[in-house]
């Protein structure tokens, strides 16, 4: 089975020629891994690691999200997707927000999107987190986004996905999300925690090729 093309669809409008996965806090580089291989779109495959969290080594250049923002603007340099979970979503949407031309379409999984959770009963799992992983920078469990206002401006094709089982990111602040991104659209897949993509990549990947294959609308 040949992979889908890259570049542009019949009609111009532009496809990814990249496509940039973004891993959550917990910095594991390979956790889209198990999509990006059953993904059937052509585009090179970029897998970004945060410097100080997880596997990926500490840098002393990276001293907050605006770090690691740049490090995710610097792979757009060409029409690309970006892929993210958790974490990486709210920096998924930021670096959208930054070059939306550069962006040709979104794929945020049980992220936050830089809505403020406690509204939705999301569980407050910072401070444990950096109770469990000490070599978290202090940075980390301070930072706070909120997009809310911005959001409504992003035209981009944006597929939210969602798992009906977890507390982390519940369903909530991804039914949000879609009232706020004018291009979006939620599935909620059964049982999906929040390890979605891992867990229930087959179903993933291919939600993700059909969302990558409807070129983004001309301006």
């Amino acid at each position: 089975m040949s992979p889908h093309p890259v570049g542009a669809d019949q009609r111009g409008e532009a496809l990814p020629d990249r496509l940039v996965f973004l891993p959550g806090a917990s910095g594991h580089v390979g956790f889209w891994r198990p999509v990006a291989d059953r993904l059937r779109h052509g585009g090179e495959r970029v897998h970004l690691g945060w410097p100080g969290f997880g596997p990926t080594p500490a840098d002393a250049g990276v001293r907050g999200f605006d770090d690691l923002l740049q490090r995710v603007i610097a792979q757009l340099d060409r029409p690309s997707a970006l892929i993210a979970q958790s974490m990486g979503g709210v920096l998924a949407l930021q670096a959208a927000l930054a070059r939306p031309s550069q962006v040709t379409h979104l794929v945020l999984s049980v992220t936050s999107g830089g809505l403020p959770l406690a509204e939705y009963g999301a569980e407050d799992w910072r401070q444990a987190f950096q109770g469990a992983n000490p070599q978290l920078p202090d940075w980390f469990a301070t930072a706070r986004v909120d997009l809310s206002d911005r959001l409504p401006a992003l035209s981009i094709p944006t597929l939210l996905l969602w798992g009906d089982a977890d507390p982390i990111s519940p369903v909530g602040v991804g039914e949000r999300l879609a009232a706020l991104l004018p291009a979006s659209r939620l599935v909620i897949l059964p049982g999906g925690t929040h390890d979605l993509a891992m867990e229930q990549a087959e179903p993933v990947a291919q939600l993700i090729d059909r969302h990558l294959m409807a070129a983004r609308p001309k301006p």
